[in-house]
Formats: C-alpha cells, sequence, structure tokens
C-alpha cells in the first residue's frame, strides 16, 4: 500500500520500523551494552571477574562485590532513562509466550529471616530459571547483619541450593549474582537507607533496572511504619517518569480491625493503595486460582452452585506439627487470627463470590467484598464457635508436648491453636447455607481443601438397605499436598443385588499436566513485578475480614478456656457435637 501514501509518509514509517528493530536489537543485547558498560566502569562498578569460590558465593562475578554505594566525593549516578521493553514481535494472544517482568528489582527487607531464606529467594532464582525475570534483574537485601556483597550471595545460593524447586544452573546463578548487592543497617538507621539509595541508582545504571523497584517488607508488623517513612524520607519511594515503586507487604496484617485500619493508614500515606501488594501466599496456589476457573469456565457446575443444591460447605486447613519456634510470634495470636481472618475467609470468598465482570483485580475485589460483607455470625456464638490447645501425645510415631509444655509459652496461655467457627451468608445464591471453618495444629495429617457438600436426593427409589452407605455428594477441591479435585457420588456395586456406595472420580494436577505447579511466591512475586494485583488481597478485604473475627475473639476473650484435643487427632470433641447439632458431621480429609 506503499505507493498510495506520500513519500515523506513512507519515509516516516521506514524510519519509525527501523527505530523499533534498533531498540528490539538493543534489548536483545541486554542492558550492559558497550555504551553502558563504559558508563558503569567510569562510575565504579568492577569488571565480571573469575574466582575460585564462584560456585558457592557467587564470588566470580566482580559485581556481587561491587561496592554499596557511591562514595560521598563522588558525583551522583544518573540513572538510566526507563526503556518501552515491551516486545514489538510478540502477540498477545499466543499463549506459549509466557508473562514476564520487565526491567525491575527487589529490595529484601529482613533478608536473613526464615521467610526469606526458605521461600523469597528460592522463588527468585526459580523465576530466573524459568527465563521469567529479565537479565538485569537486581536482589537488593537490608538487614542487621555486618556483611559485604560476597556474603549475601553466599548466602542466596545456600538458600536456592537447599529450597529451589528448580535444578541449579551455573549460568542462571551468575546471570543473578550479578545484581545482589547487600546493605547492613537498622531501619533507624538514616545513613543505611542513603547506601540503599544511592545502590538502587548504581543498579539503574550497571544493571538497566530503569527505576522499577518493589520493597518486600519481610519485617514484623511494628517495623512498617518505620520502614515506609524510611523509604519515603530518603525519596526512594519516588519513581522516576515512567517508572515504579511499589511495597510488599506480609501478613498479620493487624491484629484486628481498629489496628489493621491504623496500618494502613500509615501504609498510605507512603503508597498509594495500587501500590501496596499484601501477600497471602495461599491465593498464588494453582488449586486456589483453579476455583475460579471451575465455576466461571465450565457450565456444569453453575447450575447446581446455589443453595437449592448445596447442604453446607466445609472449608479445613490442617497442620501435623505444633507451633514449632514459633512462640514469640503464635502466643497471643491463635489460629483463627493466624489463619482464619485471612486464608479461610479469602478461599470462602471465593467459593462462594458471584462472577466478575472481567479477571482483573477492581473486578474480582468487587464481588468478594460482596461476599464478606454479606457474612452472618451465628446468634449463639458459645453453640457455633469452637477453640482449643492440642495436648501432649504421639504423633507420627514420636512423642510430642502439649501446647502448655512448648518452650517459651506461658502455661496459662488461653491463646488457641484450633479454631472452628459456623457462618452465613445473607444473599440470594447461598440464604440458609452454612459455611464451617476450621483450622488446627497438630491434626492427623497435613491437608487443605473446600468440600462442597450437596443435599441428598428428595426421592430414593431404591430399598433403604441399598442406600444406608451412600453419603452425600461432594465437590472437593484440595488446595494442599494432593492439588487437585475429587467429585464423590453414589454408583451401584457389580454384583446381583441393588447396593449404591460412595465412589470419587479424581483429578490430580502431577497426573494431568506435564509442568509442574509453581511454588506459591513463585507466582506473586512475578505478578508484583508485573503489577497484577489479581491475587492480592486489598484492605478493604482486609478489614471485613476483621470486622467478622472480632467478635468471636471478643467472646472467646471473656468465655472460658480453649477445650483440649489430643495431639494427631482431628480437633476437640466440642467441634464434633457442633455440627452433630446441626445433624452434620465434619469431613475426614
Amino acid at each position: 500500500m506503499s505507493e498510495d501514501l506520500p513519500a515523506e509518509t513512507v519515509g516516516e514509517t521506514k524510519a519509525t520500523k527501523e527505530a523499533k528493530e534498533t531498540e528490539a536489537a538493543r534489548e536483545a543485547a541486554g542492558p550492559l551494552h558497550a555504551q553502558q558498560a563504559e558508563e558503569s566502569r567510569a562510575a565504579g562498578a568492577p569488571k565480571a571477574g573469575k574466582s575460585s569460590r564462584s560456585a558457592r558465593a557467587g564470588k566470580k562475578s566482580g559485581a556481587a562485590g561491587a561496592t554499596k554505594g557511591v562514595k560521598a566525593d563522588e558525583e551522583p549516578v544518573e540513572p538510566v532513562a526507563p526503556l518501552d521493553w515491551s516486545n514489538p514481535l510478540r502477540d498477545p494472544q499466543d499463549r506459549r509466550l509466557p508473562r514476564i517482568a520487565g526491567p525491575s528489582g527487589l529490595v529484601i527487607f529482613g533478608v536473613t529471616g526464615d521467610l526469606s531464606r526458605r521461600k523469597l529467594m528460592p522463588a527468585v532464582y526459580d523465576l530466573a530459571n524459568r527465563g521469567l525475570l529479565p537479565p538485569g534483574f537486581s536482589l537488593v537485601g537490608f538487614a542487621r547483619r555486618d556483611w559485604e556483597n560476597q556474603d549475601f550471595a553466599e548466602v542466596v545460593h545456600d538458600a536456592v541450593k537447599e529450597h529451589a524447586r528448580t535444578p541449579f544452573r551455573e549460568e542462571v546463578w551468575q546471570q543473578l549474582a550479578e545484581g545482589m548487592r547487600f546493605i547492613p543497617g537498622d531501619f533507624d538507621d538514616d545513613e543505611a537507607f542513603e547506601q540503599l539509595r544511592k545502590a538502587v541508582q548504581e543498579l539503574d545504571t550497571s544493571r538497566g533496572t530503569s527505576g522499577n523497584y518493589a520493597f518486600y517488607l519481610s519485617v514484623p508488623p511494628k517495623f512498617f511504619p518505620k520502614v515506609v517513612q524510611q523509604l519515603k524520607k530518603h525519596g526512594l519511594t519516588d519513581a522516576p517518569e515512567g517508572s515504579w515503586r511499589r511495597a510488599v507487604i506480609e501478613k498479620p496484617f493487624g491484629h484486628d480491625l481498629g489496628s489493621a485500619r491504623e496500618l494502613n493508614a500509615l501504609v498510605h500515606e507512603v503508597f498509594d493503595p495500587e501500590q501496596v501488594f499484601r501477600i497471602d501466599h495461599y491465593l498464588g496456589k494453582e488449586t486456589v486460582q483453579n476455583i475460579l476457573a471451575l465455576r466461571f469456565a465450565n457450565q456444569m457446575y453453575e447450575p447446581i452452585w446455589n443453595r437449592s443444591y448445596v447442604d453446607h460447605v466445609q472449608i479445613t486447613m490442617a497442620e501435623d506439627i505444633g507451633i514449632g519456634g514459633r512462640a514469640g510470634y503464635y502466643d497471643g495470636i491463635g489460629a483463627a487470627r493466624d489463619v482464619i481472618q485471612n486464608h479461610l475467609l479469602q478461599l470462602m470468598a471465593l467459593t462462594a463470590m458471584e462472577e466478575p465482570a472481567a479477571f482483573d483485580a477492581r473486578s474480582l475485589l468487587t464481588e468478594k467484598l460482596k461476599v464478606l460483607r454479606a457474612v452472618r455470625l451465628p446468634d449463639d456464638l458459645g453453640a457455633h464457635t469452637v477453640r482449643g490447645q492440642y495436648e501432649g501425645g504421639w504423633q507420627g510415631g514420636a512423642q510430642v508436648p502439649g501446647y502448655l509444655e512448648e518452650e517459651g509459652i506461658d502455661p496459662a496461655s488461653t491463646t488457641d491453636t484450633y479454631a472452628a467457627i459456623k457462618l452465613g451468608i445473607d444473599n440470594r445464591r447461598w440464604a440458609g447455607v452454612p459455611f464451617y471453618l476450621r483450622t488446627g495444629k497438630r491434626l492427623g495429617r497435613r491437608v487443605t481443601e473446600i468440600a462442597v457438600v450437596f443435599q441428598r436426593a428428595p426421592h430414593s427409589p431404591f430399598d433403604s438397605t441399598a442406600t444406608e452407605e451412600l453419603g452425600e455428594n461432594a465437590i472437593v477441591i484440595r488446595v494442599q499436598p494432593d492439588e487437585g479435585m475429587t467429585v464423590r457420588f453414589g454408583s451401584k456395586v457389580p454384583g446381583t443385588s441393588m447396593e449404591i456406595r460412595d465412589v470419587s472420580m479424581d483429578f490430580a494436577y502431577g497426573e494431568s499436566f506435564t509442568e509442574s505447579s509453581p511454588e506459591a511466591y513463585e507466582r506473586l512475586i512475578l505478578d508484583v513485578l508485573l503489577g497484577d494485583a489479581n491475587l492480592f488481597p486489598r484492605h478493604q478485604e482486609v478489614e471485613e475480614s476483621w470486622r467478622i473475627l472480632d467478635p468471636i475473639e471478643e467472646y472467646w476473650s471473656t468465655h472460658g478456656k480453649p477445650a483440649q484435643y489430643a495431639s494427631g487427632g482431628w480437633g476437640p470433641r466440642e467441634a464434633d457435637e457442633m455440627l452433630a447439632r446441626d445433624g452434620r458431621s465434619w469431613r475426614r480429609p
């Protein structure tokens, strides 16, 4: 069609095409092209060299041992202007290409903690190993340790070797290690945050991060205000034009409604609500996301997903371990605040919500909030809520102590290690359908599942003896550890007589797909870098969840002590009685 266009327009079209090709070639060459490499060396960034300990600590890379920032007497490093990193050759409809983060970096506060070592750093490596991070990705650690960059690289290396999901590859590690920096200091140390600011500027130049940074607060909530205020004070929350800055916050999001609102207000003084990503790692699990696919991508479930067919719903999160070394955190918090307020109420909202207008953060938030705001507490909290504490006993072939015998626990503690509650949802779809939520430690096995239990057939032409072993139909979504779904229904037993018994149809992720499910933190960290907030609860959801739980916690604080239950069992007798009063029983996972 060029013959129909003026010569000037044709020339402009060709020039635009050549410019795009040049830009794409420069992106393919990575952020350290020749000119930037010269600028990096001029700014004091070391050349990549080799050392005998590279396989252990990433010391092969001189950048892993780079200075923490620019010296005071040097001129400040000018950050590289953000580039348009979108791939002009990519077709949005091509599902073979995964979503890949653009130029960016991740700063982890509290990087020496257990969460960082076991989950965050291995997840970063696994993303890099799967080719989902940019070549110049940077990882900055901030903690109260007298480490150099190479010490931090060694800690990351050990964590990756021990906990990474994907195989270790030296070339991936070397590329990742080049972008690692460590800043020692306390959260009230102005000099440390100034070093962090200079390190971010240096990485913009040497790694091409384009000023895009996520700040991961893997620290106790009491430090959130101090950290975000320091970030603001030292200009780290001010992104260059065309770039972004985001804050990632780990639970707990307060300990009641008042503290949650106060915490949200402090964080939102520095970061806009759209810049804050609250991590609920359960929402990163494939099976949790599959709830939406199961309900809204299939016609067969939606007609029966309502009060006309569903008898009740059970949501269970059971752990077979005790509190371990978490006495300082767990005592005074308890199972309900630790699990029900966030994980289980989020699972309930996804199970009960209406179809969203679109699969985006705003639409999902709208529908989940409708569910949480429609939640109705039982009139008699004493009859329809139960809390418990595990006793000492035998579990898994070993003798284990009771909760009150754990190191660091007050013998008079009333903290719950088991919690079960009954909730209702006052809307047209779910009116009259009870939702039973339970969680506990030292239970029979580690399992998280959602069981949608259906009503019995209104009429049965079979003799009662033929159906005495027939239970209720159920759809069970297994969140962990055996990810998948089970459909339970009745079938005739082969033979000459009519005998009907429960059977199960099973779907397992590991058997149906060749690719293994990624770790939840992989998905969530990638979504933070992409700015995709679909799987992150917003502050409105957090506050509504506390509104639901607070009256229950207040009732428990003034009514008796937790019931005792044996380690290795399935909770206190009172929890079984709670369902028995409704003519139901707990499902045995």
